[in-house]
């Protein structure tokens, strides 16, 4: 790996999906300090006036986002880097009414691949939850805060944030506005020479497209590195001549494979999703995130998006936000449009995305804990009995949706291996265990 990547690789917002911070589930559960032991609040980060040598998180140290720092850093963003902001406007919140439950933490699940039960609380110490709140028939019946989140505060979305950008885009298409047949080189002409120019909306959507690109951050010669040094907002080295915004770096990526045929999670599609989104309404993805949804949720406070050195806001991974708001978002795309009493958008959008997409694409890419499930509007469906499907991002994030539950569960998270197939044993059987037991308790009330 050059020295130019490597004094990169953490200094910029793609370095949100990276593994390459992350210790492995080996390490994670042999020698890695568990989430009682790493809590940023007990180790110190950031506290003081200044802060003491040796707990200080900051530019121009590129490992702000290794374990246990990220565990400061998840809540921090804006301190690190430039961001553009997702207004609430200036109307009053729209209060949750609550009914909480303290009986969640007594529920109990096996979790897979386990033999011994795990009460629901213990998961969340498990899963170095730092914030989560649960919904049932949109009344709040559960919420904690730990770590670096309070209730005031905002944590990284990482890929939740694709989910957004994926909502914004079905909305679109559901309204008319955008017709996901259509070519990504003929909305992006800059595109013609790309690998997207002939690939269509919906396989954006799907992230069914043919793209010579690696998130391997294992290989140094990965296009995620060059992608890397492309996002970032830092001033380049002098020598440097590749290219130095999201826009110059899509514009090169190369094919490989046929468009349609196979499901890669590659964040390039997102990126390119919120470019073809700016294009089609001539906001931004933060400015459209504020217009049609943060203005309108009744949310409490302004999310914000990274940015890169133009001010391109990363639609792959880049948003913080605050834990009710992103319940919030949950309980509207539950409700398929509609939040207090007021229909946002078409019902059309969340049928789509709760159809999912194409499962035999999906299975060729291997998600163990993800059987038959799907990808569609770059949110999961688990086609499970329940008909659950989730926003998911690296590190434990999630708006996890159970229609039959009526249901939504939003988790934040700083754990200390980044893919979620670390932390799925035991958050699936969780959620599907609170889920039941909602269920149960609805019929018998």
């Amino acid at each position: 790996m050059s020295r130019y990547y490597r004094c990169f690789s953490f200094a910029l917002p793609v370095f949100f999906l990276s593994w390459a911070t992350s210790v492995t589930a080996q390490q994670a559960s042999t020698s890695v300090l568990n989430a009682d032991a790493s809590d940023p609040n007990r180790l110190g980060w950031m506290q003081g006036f200044p802060p003491a040598p040796g707990k200080v998180i900051g530019q121009p140290d590129s490992n702000y986002f290794s374990f246990p720092k990220m565990r400061w850093t998840v809540c921090h963003f804006r301190e690190l880097l430039p961001t553009k902001q997702v207004s609430r406007g200036l109307g009053a919140p729209a209060l949750f009414s609550y009914a909480l439950d303290d009986a969640i933490n007594d529920v109990t699940f096996t979790p897979i691949d386990g033999s011994e039960p795990m009460s629901w609380e213990a998961s969340l110490n498990e899963n170095y939850t730092d914030g989560l709140l649960i919904l049932h028939q949109g009344q709040v019946v559960y919420e904690t805060y730990s770590g670096c989140l309070a209730e005031t505060g905002q944590h990284g979305a990482m890929s939740v944030t694709k989910s957004m950008t994926g909502l914004l885009g079905e909305i679109l298409v559901a309204e008319g506005t955008l017709d996901e047949r259509a070519l990504v080189g003929d909305i992006l002409p800059e595109l013609a020479d790309s690998a997207f120019a002939n690939a269509t909306v919906k396989q954006l959507l799907e992230m069914t497209t043919g793209l010579a690109f690696s998130e391997d951050y294992s290989d140094p010669n990965a296009e995620i590195w060059a992608y890397n040094a492309a996002a970032s907002p830092l001033p380049k080295p002098d020598d440097y001549t590749g290219p130095r915004t999201y826009y110059e770096y899509l514009a090169t990526v190369q094919p490989e494979g046929e468009h349609g045929q196979v499901f890669g999670y590659k964040t390039i599609n997102t990126d390119v999703l919120g470019w073809v989104i700016a294009r089609t309404t001539g906001e931004s993805v933060s400015s459209l995130l504020s217009s049609r949804l943060w203005q309108r949720i009744g949310a409490e406070q302004d999310a914000y998006f990274t940015v890169d050195s133009i001010g391109t806001p990363f639609a792959g991974g880049g948003l913080s936000a605050g834990l009710r708001d992103m319940a919030r978002v949950g309980q509207l795309v539950l409700s398929e449009g509609v939040i207090n009493g007021e229909r946002l958008f078409p019902a059309a959008a969340v049928e789509r995305i709760r159809q999912g997409g194409d499962r035999q694409a999906f299975a060729a890419a291997g998600y163990r804990y993800l059987p038959g499930g799907s990808y569609r509007g770059m949110w999961w469906s688990l086609h499970n009995e329940h008909n659950a499907f989730a926003a998911r991002g690296v590190h434990g994030q999630t708006i996890y949706i159970d229609p039959t539950a009526e249901m939504v569960i939003v988790r934040f998270a700083s754990h200390p291996v980044a893919g979620n197939a670390a932390n799925d044993p035991t958050s699936l059987p969780a959620y599907q265990a609170v889920a039941e037991y909602l269920l149960d308790k609805a019929e018998t009330d």
